[in-house]
């Protein structure tokens, strides 16, 4: 069972898969460019980040920036794929719910759609262009 979770082996059709690379890319790469920012700007970011946690500002700096650098990586290969997003959805719901929950909707907008592409993309799987998919054919070849 949690094979076919972490390891989805339905075939898609390659259209289908390809526009999901294509969001794959996309909103991996947007997002790595805001935990990159993060990273770059860590000695100066990590006293003054939001710890919505309680687990230390720069606990908490670096679970975002694991989350938006490593986890998106891992979302735009598609390795793990269901198990890197979960990070990825935790860390949107954080910022939307919590960190920007007093602020008006223009500001936590990103957040949201963030958090509705993981989810969509969580639902759908990550087609047939992903290396988890690689992996399942790699084992039921044996």
């Amino acid at each position: 069972m949690i094979q076919k979770f972490l390891f989805p082996s339905k075939p898609d059709a390659t259209g289908f898969s390809l526009f999901i690379l294509g969001f794959r890319i996309l909103f991996g790469v947007l997002m790595i460019t805001h935990g990159m920012q993060k990273w770059d700007n860590f000695d100066a970011m990590s006293s003054a980040f939001p710890d919505p946690l309680g687990v230390g500002s720069t606990v908490s700096l670096s679970l975002a920036i694991f989350a938006e650098v490593i986890c998106s990586v891992a979302f735009i290969l598609g390795a793990l794929y269901r198990l890197a997003l979960i990070p990825l959805i935790f860390t949107m719901v954080i910022a939307f719910f919590v960190i920007h929950a007093a602020d008006p909707f223009s500001a936590k907008e990103p957040a949201f759609i963030y958090l509705m592409v993981y989810l969509m993309t969580y639902i759908t799987g990550p087609g047939k262009f992903a290396v988890d998919r690689l992996l399942v054919t790699k084992k039921r070849s044996r």
